[in-house]
């Protein structure tokens, strides 16, 4: 066996890498890809595949008439009797080949129930199953008066990997596309997706679930995402939700996120953490794997931690009351609420709650610093690169005058001494000068003004 395929062995079967030691976790499940190879190599086994696909490329078009459909249904019924592990195999959300793994997922599942479509692919077993292991630290040392979100920014401008994800995605969903008015939505999607997926749970979650106690925190919080961009139109007009819904499913990666937040966000009376699973920290990872699809989430003022889909239910006809529960799993969903809160202030968690482990880095840190065998870099004072930055002042001096969303600047001078201290109350200055941080800061400083 090659080097490199003993490498992806160990990070399959569950050989992950924390921040300054190995880690190993028992996996109980089979990776698609895996069950697909294995599959391959019996030519029976592979014509029953390649036929699945087939009737699924051409479900994809139009709804399968009565004979194609029994037949694909033979075929899905010969593949999984020969080949069952296709029917039980999960996918990792994050790493690299997740779209080529849920593909396979959802190819065998030809035609499959509204059951199967709240059941997510992925697996968890790699997963912490309490909100607290996404608690990090270095974003929640809360201090009266402080700005958390604005603190938030700062950890992850600090770290060279999450400043710089956090600059793209900010420039790929301001951009506007040439000779209009819009942005590139696809792009920014894709940006955001890169960001959560690639940078530590402890600063990527911490700029998006950071507590907030005034407005001023809330708007910072709101606009993390650019909402002008990835989750509203810009004629702000609102798409039905069981449209939305009904386009998400079309895709493998929005079927399955959005799935893994139905089932992992599911409320629950009978829970101390009001989810069915009982883990909080399941759901804001589900919800947090929504942002960059066409089932974006976000908050929907400045004075809450309320959060909706950017859709209504006007025109649902008889459909009105699933398209009601859909939309209620955002805007009335004790375990999302619940979770949200918590991951701003985890001394309110339950007693029944075990305390939280260590964070640990998203799963694509994990596999590409297994395979180059090095540790997560500390606090980093590295600045962008003049190109970098001189891209994004010019967007920002682009949008001076017609601006997708602007928050106001916190500072006219942005510095990491009176940044922290910005909002009455906070934290003192720090005396020592840092100027990498400095510059480093000034591109999320200026980067808020977006939606």
């Amino acid at each position: 066996m090659s080097r490199a395929q003993v490498e992806c062995t160990m990070i399959v079967y569950g050989v992950l890498l924390s921040s300054d030691r190995y880690f190993t976790f028992p996996s109980s499940y089979t990776d698609c890809s895996e069950a697909q190879r294995v599959c391959s190599a019996d030519p029976q086994c592979e014509a029953l595949y390649r036929g699945l696909e087939h009737c699924a490329s051409d479900a994809a078009v139009l709804p399968l008439w009565e004979q194609a459909a029994a037949e694909c249904l033979e075929r899905q019924e010969a593949l999984l009797a020969k080949h069952p592990s296709l029917l039980t195999c999960k996918c990792q959300r994050g790493f690299r080949k997740e779209e080529q793994c849920l593909h396979i997922y959802w190819r065998v599942r030809l035609l499959p129930s509204e059951d199967e479509l709240e059941v997510s692919p992925y697996d968890d077993t790699l997963i912490d199953m309490h909100m607290a292991s996404l608690v990090a630290g270095s974003a929640f040392n809360q201090h009266d008066g402080e700005n958390q979100c604005l603190k938030a920014a700062q950890d992850c401008g600090l770290y060279e990997k999450c400043g710089a994800l956090r600059s793209e995605y900010v420039l790929a969903c301001t951009k506007r596309v040439p000779g209009t008015s819009r942005c590139n939505q696809h792009k920014c999607y894709r940006a955001l997706r890169r960001f959560l997926e690639r940078v530590p749970e402890e600063y990527s979650l911490g700029v998006l679930f950071c507590p907030c106690t005034n407005t001023l925190c809330g708007e910072r919080r709101r606009k993390t995402i650019v909402p002008s961009c990835s989750y509203q139109d810009t004629e702000g007009l609102q798409p039905n939700c069981l449209h939305q819904q009904s386009f998400c499913r079309r895709d493998d990666l929005c079927r399955s996120r959005l799935a893994d937040f139905l089932q992992n966000c599911q409320p629950s009376p009978a829970t101390p953490s009001g989810c069915l699973r009982d883990s909080a920290g399941l759901c804001l990872r589900a919800y947090a794997g929504l942002i960059g699809t066409i089932m974006t989430p976000n908050y929907i003022s400045n004075s809450s931690s309320d959060v909706s889909l950017w859709c209504n239910c006007e025109g649902s006809g008889n459909q009105w009351q699933e398209c009601l529960r859909l939309q209620r799993m955002f805007t009335h969903n004790n375990c999302l609420r619940n979770s949200i809160s918590w991951m701003g202030d985890p001394g309110l968690l339950p007693a029944e709650v075990d305390p939280p482990p260590a964070p640990r880095p998203s799963p694509l840190v994990q596999e590409d610093e297994l395979l180059s065998n090095n540790h997560l870099p500390e606090h980093n004072n590295v600045v962008e690169s003049e190109e970098e930055e001189r891209l994004m002042q010019t967007e920002v001096e682009t949008d001076e005058t017609d601006q997708f969303d602007v928050i106001p600047q916190y500072s006219e001078r942005a510095t990491v001494s009176n940044l922290g201290s910005s909002v009455p109350g906070g934290a003192p200055a720090r005396t020592s000068a840092m100027p990498g941080p400095v510059l480093l800061l000034l591109v999320p400083s200026a980067a808020l003004n977006w939606g």
